[in-house]
């Protein structure tokens, strides 16, 4: 661990840090009321602030330090079944078709949508009436749909020989809809420079963690949505099922007061983990790259996080000019996915992503592998 020039800034870092991204960390330091700030190795540039940090502030929220897809994360669960059940093409191009059914990338058809939401995200309000017609048209739709861009759904083989699940999504189009809304609103500090921000206690400071509380939900039950329809695939595909009592849950997008590092905080995550001692997590790499299941170290100049993932090399545009199709074939050698969708995926292949060794390394005062698992089919919508 190094520090920065500011000394409220911290890093674990895989790599030598871009110019960009150095410097958009240290004007977000400078931000007013942010007190602490910890960057993971996964770091990379996105807007206003960057993607692998944990940011703790003491009175202020800023939404662009949780990010649009509000709940963001991942699920990890354990199969009755060997790897081997894969190791046909048949049979992985049966439950490939399959889950393009079964998890739309986009929204479900009305005919195969749930009824309802479930009832605790109905009976929970949210703030404007433009987002509550937006819950009671879109979500449900929306509900057990992947998304596109970095999100997936992976069988993986442990080292054991055993087939696991992981599906990564957030809250789609409604984490990002609450994130546009409340952007709108926020409001900016003339004198300093820096995302805007809400006072915690002011209505609507309350008013953006209620509806963002809302999103980490909606979030978690979209997971678990997907879970159910894939658990229902397997069973009639192959008579598998998956184990419940193994599942690991958890999201990297988030703002939440803790007790972690410097006293009371409100400890805001775009893209890490929250990693307290002894909390399950999940840290995927890429297509065609190991994940781990882990437990948080709980380090408090860490703000209790890590990694949410391998983060990227190469910006999407910087991949596309870079990657061709036949290179993204040869580096999923050995993992099935969709060959016809190759050129639309270039921005995804693994070489467009940091080394995902290289972050755990980088990382180990942070959190502790419990299980490395390699890819063995990967879904990802275009």
């Amino acid at each position: 661990m190094k520090e920065l020039q500011n000394a409220k800034v911290r890093h674990w870092l895989a790599e030598p840090m871009g110019r960009d991204v150095a410097e958009a960390i240290a004007k977000l330091a400078e931000a007013d009321d942010v007190a602490q700030i910890a960057v993971m190795p996964d770091v990379h540039l996105a807007k206003e602030v960057c993607v692998g940090l944990a940011v703790a502030t003491r009175t202020k929220i800023y939404p662009a330090a949780v990010g649009a897809d509000i709940g963001c994360g991942m699920a990890a669960i354990r199969s009755s079944a060997s790897a081997e059940l894969l190791a046909e093409e048949r049979s992985a191009a049966r439950l490939l078709a399959g889950l393009y059914e079964r998890a739309p990338s986009l929204k479900h058809r009305r005919a195969t949508a749930p009824a309802t939401l479930p009832e605790s995200l109905l009976q929970s309000p949210l703030s404007h009436p433009r987002l509550e017609k937006l819950k009671l048209r879109d979500a449900r739709l929306q509900l057990g749909s992947l998304g596109r861009g970095n999100h997936f759904l992976e069988f993986q083989r442990d080292d054991e020989g055993r087939l696991w699940l992981m599906v990564h999504s957030g809250s789609r189009g409604m984490g990002q809809a609450i994130s546009a809304h409340h952007a709108a609103l926020a409001i900016r500090e003339t004198s300093i420079k820096g995302p805007s921000w809400f006072d915690a206690d002011s209505p609507r400071g309350r008013d953006y963690l209620a509806d963002a509380a809302w999103a980490e939900q909606y979030a978690a039950e979209n997971r678990l949505a997907m879970l159910a329809a894939v658990a229902e695939l397997l069973w009639d595909l192959f008579a598998v099922e998956l184990d419940f009592g193994s599942l690991i849950h958890a999201n990297h997008n988030h703002v939440r007061f803790e007790t972690c590092g410097p006293g009371n905080l409100w400890v805001h995550r775009k893209g890490a983990l929250s990693a307290r001692a002894g909390e399950p997590g999940v840290i995927p790499g890429s297509m065609g790259t190991a994940s781990f299941h882990t437990l948080g170290r709980g380090l408090p100049e860490s703000l209790c996080s890590s990694s949410h993932g391998a983060g990227r090399a190469l910006s999407r545009s910087e991949a596309v000019k870079k990657i061709g199709e036949r290179q993204l074939t040869r580096e999923m050698r050995g993992v099935w996915f969709n060959e016809r969708q190759a050129g639309k995926l270039r921005d995804e292949a693994p070489s467009a992503y940091k080394n995902i060794f290289a972050v755990m390394r980088a990382q180990r005062e942070l959190t502790q592998v419990v299980r490395r698992l390699q890819p063995v089919l990967n879904y990802k919508a275009v």
